[in-house]
């Protein structure tokens, strides 16, 4: 296996996290996606849409999205679940996962992808859009902040999983996009 990365952008960083958390040793090859590496002949060869991460098993198969690679990881390497080691838990890891990627990541990534001059030419950008994509965003970090006033330590129950990668994903594009968490939301 081979994963194709990157340690500055929100999806590879759930792959690298995951695999970090796991313990597990995968050679890498770091792409910089600021110089464009990342819609290379060699890497749209590897992945059509030209993003990251992908991970290239032995027989040659490419694997890419960010869970899809999770789910094969966790699948080989079942020590140190991070998807849950039951149905219960499993399920309620998926549904937290989803939450975040819809309500933490999604909006301030769109915001990203309307305002960041980075993917100006991939989009047609509409600012207006991303101000009211800020507003959405405002709302869900309260959203958040009643859920966690339950006072649990992790997103999806008792342990750490990959429900909160996804969350620590979401807040590294806030940190990008400078638009970051409100102080007063405690939890």
């Amino acid at each position: 296996m081979k994963l194709y990365t990157n340690r500055q952008a929100p999806n590879p960083f759930r792959v690298n996290a995951f695999i970090e958390e796991k313990g597990i040793d995968i050679p890498t090859e770091e792409l910089d996606i600021l110089a464009g590496e990342a819609r290379s002949a060699a890497n749209l060869a590897r992945n059509s849409l030209g993003e990251l991460p992908v991970l290239k098993l032995d027989d040659g198969t490419h694997i890419t999205e960010s869970m899809a690679i999770c789910r094969y990881l966790e699948a080989l390497y079942p020590e140190r679940p991070l998807l849950g080691s039951n149905p219960r838990q499993s399920a309620l890891i998926e549904m937290w996962n989803r939450r975040m990627e819809k309500m933490i990541m999604g909006p301030i990534g769109d915001f990203g992808l309307h305002t960041f001059q980075f993917f100006a030419d991939r989009i047609a950008q509409v600012p207006a859009y991303a101000d009211t994509l800020l507003s959405r965003q405002q709302a869900n970090w309260e959203w958040l902040n009643q859920e966690l006033a339950d006072g649990r330590t992790y997103i999806a129950g008792d342990g750490f999983s990959v429900a909160d990668i996804t969350g620590m994903a979401g807040l590294m594009i806030c940190g990008f996009a400078e638009q970051p968490v409100p102080e007063n939301l405690e939890h």
